[in-house]
């Protein structure tokens, strides 16, 4: 089964995650580690390393030395003088084969050189120190640029990509950047698990990586040569033989990490200025769902045989967009013979859905026809079903407890119209009821409202006027297993034993969550949850380069921090601004504050706490946002 490694990484407006996702090599996860977190059972790096990474390193090194004697022929024969035109008209000689977009950088100014993320020549981002080849347009993007963040995304991606080999020894799969963050997937041939434990041994190979300023390098080689190259890794081959079309591809080096990758990246890993790895997210791995990525489109088939003919003509050419994840988990269970010793089974998926709802009954987030969901499923035998709705329960008040909601539990039974064994239904409704009992919190019976296909226990939460929203779902299915012909070996051997299949969401569609919350809150999103947590405003233009400072320093210490720098708003304007846009803290900075390193704090709501140093300043925001404090503003 696939292993999930669930990492959530902040660093600067970033959440990230990695899922798992294809097959592994001889070495994929299969050494173990010394253990370096004491009594918490946490891992440690690898020792010896896998020996994936030294074949892979070996033969890279050899290319690498045959790429620069080339290069260095290139320049040497090859070189003339070129024209490099900038945004403002503006037109620079350089050198082709030589000159790289960093050293027309350093001829600007050194603090443009040090802050710009990526080049962009002739529209195409650019590794910054990639030489020019011909004469060219050339920008030069800082972090405000979506294309910049996206190259600073992944090459963070490349340092946890990195550290994560070097923990866990398996096969890296994707990584790319996503809209303000990146995941890393990862597959780990055993099923040994990952939790948070882990956590302190990634983060400080991440912050190892970094402080070692690993250079980001090139190279391109022949599609050949990187099969033999990445031959522990199947996933990578697989890419390789579908999807790269060209006789030669580019992979990226960053330590021993050497990853197939169109790029570009930045200079060197100490770019990458703060990557910490947050302790709360392993809440989805302690639920104890493998993750997996469904695909999205998939052929419609009908069981009727009246229509199995007509159904023929079209098989091939008629596909729908999945409403649902179930029958693919099922289809997933079914792939080989599952025996009594692997249950329970538990798959996961967030990946998108889409169901043609009526137009009327389409409401905001609330409704939406395109959405996502934490949606799980667990195949157990029938006295798994207890100990299994507990984790469930359980696991919901977890999530719960972080948002401060509270929510109503009904236990709904077998209705009028129902599907299969009575002496089933009164087997599990049995269960429920106990687990709902050692729960500890108040439930209702609701007899009769069950699904046709098993009992359920429904789950309502209260948003902040008081209406009742159904989000979570624990839900037992005695139909899909027997629809799907799935069985397991049982342990005196019967080999047509039916799991049952308890479909679990605890956020239940990701869109009406966040509606629920939004309209919870109000808006003003609590410190810990908010995306904008400190805004910078300094008093004019003499203390703007104190207020990037400030900014930064705030930024690094993982705070969702912005400065306002617009030169034609007023000190009272940008302030007005800071609040309507709901920044739970905005820091001034004048004259005085920039000689003594202070901020002059105050609130969304105009409450002023007066002058505190920038170090106290971010110690008392670190322990407000670790407390998940709903008053933070005026707690501070």
């Amino acid at each position: 089964m696939t292993q999930l490694i669930l990492i959530n990484v902040w660093q600067h407006h970033g959440v990230v995650f990695g899922q798992g996702g294809a097959e592994s090599g001889k070495d994929g996860g299969k050494k173990k580690a010394k253990n370096a977190a004491g009594d918490s059972g946490g891992r440690a790096e690898l020792s010896p390393a896998p020996q994936y990474i030294d074949e892979r390193l070996t033969l890279y090194t050899k290319l690498k030395a045959e790429h620069e004697s080339l290069m260095a022929e290139r320049a040497a024969k090859d070189s003339k003088p070129i024209k490099v035109t900038l945004p403002d008209g503006k037109v620079v000689e350089a050198e082709s084969w030589k000159t790289t977009p960093y050293q027309v950088a350093c001829g600007i100014s050194q603090g443009l050189a040090d802050n710009t993320v990526i080049a962009k020549v002739n529209n195409s981002v650019w590794d910054l120190d990639r030489p020019l080849e011909d004469d060219c347009s050339l920008q030069l993007l800082k972090f405000d640029d979506e294309e910049a963040q996206a190259v600073y995304w992944h090459s963070s991606a490349h340092i946890l990509g990195e550290a994560m080999e070097k923990v866990y020894g398996g096969c890296l799969c994707y990584g790319p950047p996503i809209e303000n963050g990146f995941y890393y997937d990862m597959f780990l041939e055993n099923n040994e698990g990952v939790s948070s434990n882990d956590f302190p041994c990634l983060e400080n190979l991440c912050k190892k990586i970094i402080k070692e300023k690993q250079p980001f390098e090139r190279l391109e080689i022949k599609k050949e040569t990187l099969l033999e190259m990445f031959k522990y890794n199947k996933f990578k081959c697989r890419i390789l033989n579908e999807k790269v079309t060209t006789p030669t591809t580019t992979v990226y080096r960053c330590g021993p990490l050497i990853d197939l990758c169109r790029g570009p990246h930045v200079r060197h890993t100490g770019k990458i200025k703060a990557l910490k790895i947050h302790k709360n997210s392993s809440t989805y791995w302690e639920g104890k769902a493998d993750m997996e990525t469904l695909q999205r489109i998939y052929g419609i088939s009908f069981p009727d045989p009246k229509m199995l003919k007509e159904w023929e003509k079209f098989q091939e050419e008629t596909f729908a967009l999945k409403p649902m994840n179930c029958p693919g988990h099922c289809l997933m269970f079914d792939h080989r013979p599952r025996s009594w010793r692997e249950l329970p089974i538990r798959m996961a998926d967030f990946g998108v859905l889409h169901r043609n709802e009526l137009s009327g009954a389409l409401t905001g987030l609330t409704r939406v026809r395109r959405f996502q969901q934490d949606d799980a499923h667990i195949f157990c035998s029938m006295d798994q079903i207890e100990k299994e709705i507990k984790g469930c329960l359980d696991f919901l008040r977890a999530v719960y407890d972080v948002f401060g909601f509270s929510f109503k539990l009904n236990l709904s039974t077998r209705p009028e119209k129902f599907l299969g064994d009575p002496a089933i239904w009164d087997q599990a409704e049995k269960q429920l009821e106990n687990s709902l009992n050692d729960f500890g919190e108040k439930w209702v019976l609701n007899p009769g409202d069950g699904a046709f296909y098993g009992p359920k226990i429904d789950i309502q939460i209260k948003d902040a006027i008081g209406r009742y929203h159904q989000c979570a779902t624990i839900q037992l299915d005695f139909q899909l297993p027997i629809r799907f012909n799935l069985t397991f070996v049982s342990h005196d051997g019967d080999d047509k034993k039916r799991p049952v299949i308890i479909h679990r969401a605890i956020l239940g569609s990701v869109e009406r969550m966040i509606a629920i919350l939004t309209e919870n809150y109000g808006g003003k999103w609590p410190l810990w949850l908010s995306p904008r947590q400190v805004m910078v405003v300094p008093v004019g233009p003499t203390c703007e380069e104190y207020a990037e400072k400030v900014k930064q320093e705030f930024h690094n210490s993982g705070f969702m921090t912005d400065v306002d720098l617009d030169p034609g708003c007023t000190l009272n304007k940008k302030i007005r601004n800071a609040q309507l846009a709901q920044y739970n803290f905005i820091l001034v900075v004048g004259e005085k504050e920039k000689t003594s390193n202070t901020v002059n704090v105050r609130t969304r709501d105009n409450k002023v706490h007066g002058e505190r140093s920038v170090e106290e300043c971010i110690e008392r925001l670190k322990q407000l946002k670790t407390s998940r404090s709903r008053n933070a503003e005026e707690e501070f």
